[in-house]
């Protein structure tokens, strides 16, 4: 036993992660071939070739590769219990999956039907708990089918709020499309009792997170991390505890820092930056929870006592009730202090 194998059995949350990303060569395939769609390859390494990230352009290209391969409700059940599954076994016990509506080629009931229904499964089958966030694209140029989406995205996660919506996010290309002007949405957003949590900081600087902090009055923030660019910044975050959703392997890929040395999770957890570890796209990115929390060790040098406080920052930081954030940190505490006597 050691170190290695504590972080993989180790009970995890997931706050951070796009169903798009989710789906895996092998499962695209499956998916085109039930629905006759023809893909640009048809084996699992053509399509990891054709994934494989050199810059955002690319990085859109993958995301949007499954779009036409979800045609059905069915189609986003299989999806979500797939991945439902991926999580069990990486000893995942709740996630927050964000959910871009940007199209609408099916109803919203078919699609987030589906979903629904592979939601129940999963935690019928694997007692993984699921809850969604709907997330608003910022990068549609025109301003009309902006607002249009927007509307639609903010109707789409007033409705599901009995059905695990918990939360309203705002997504995609940051440059050229700062948060400020989506105030409106997030304000009915929280007047609704959703939860807040827009992208920001991430391909803009700390300018980014300022905004979705004083604008859109956001409870946590998606990736976040260039936050570390002003100093007054990261101690408003740490003393008014908003949490970020930090993905590593995400921001190396995309080349938001060159390298892990440099990447400053490190840094932002030591000036008492709230942060939680994620995964971001997991199939586009070649990566997994597992592999992001070992990271915390093999790349970031932190001890077992700081990575555990981390894995809880993703239960206390998590957009559940507050009764059942209590059982659960209390479990993960239990199952934490079992495992290191086993592993450790």
């Amino acid at each position: 036993m050691s170190l290695a194998s504590y972080l993989e059995a180790v009970p995890k949350v997931e706050l951070h992660v796009h169903i798009e990303g989710t789906v895996r060569p092998a499962t695209m395939l499956a998916l085109a071939e039930r629905n006759g769609v023809e893909l640009p390859a048809t084996t699992v390494e053509g399509l990891q070739e054709l994934v494989k990230l050199t810059d955002w352009d690319g990085f859109r290209r993958a995301f949007q590769m499954s779009y036409p391969c979800l045609q059905t409700g069915d189609d986003y059940e299989f999806l979500t219990y797939e991945y439902g599954a991926e999580l069990a076994r990486q000893n995942v016990r709740y996630a927050e999956i964000t959910v871009s509506l940007t199209r609408k080629t099916l109803p919203y009931p078919v699609y987030f039907g589906g979903m629904q229904r592979g939601r129940v499964r999963v935690q019928t089958d694997f007692g993984v708990e699921i809850n969604w966030v709907f997330c608003i694209a910022r990068n549609i140029t025109d301003p009309e089918l902006s607002r249009e989406r927007a509307n639609h995205t903010l109707e789409s996660a007033i409705a599901g709020r009995e059905n695990g919506v918990v939360a309203l996010g705002l997504a995609h290309l940051e440059a050229g499309f700062p948060p400020e002007p989506f105030a409106p949405w997030f304000e009915q957003a929280r007047a609704a009792g959703l939860h807040l949590t827009p992208h920001a900081g991430e391909t803009v600087g700390a300018e980014s997170v300022w905004g979705a902090v004083r604008s859109l009055g956001a409870e946590r923030i998606g990736h976040g991390v260039r936050a570390i660019e002003d100093l007054a910044l990261v101690e408003y975050l740490a003393d008014n505890k908003i949490a970020l959703e930090i993905c590593p392997t995400s921001n190396v890929l995309l080349q938001v820092f060159p390298d892990l040395e440099s990447h400053p999770l490190r840094r932002l957890h030591e000036a008492g930056v709230p942060i939680t570890i994620n995964s971001d796209d997991p199939a586009i990115f070649g990566t997994s929870m597992n592999q992001e929390v070992a990271l915390l060790n093999s790349a970031f040098g932190l001890s077992v006592t700081e990575i555990d406080q981390i894995l809880l920052n993703g239960v206390r930081h998590s957009f559940l009730p507050q009764a059942r954030k209590l059982v659960l940190a209390a479990q993960f505490q239990a199952d934490m202090d079992n495992l290191k006597a086993i592993h450790l």
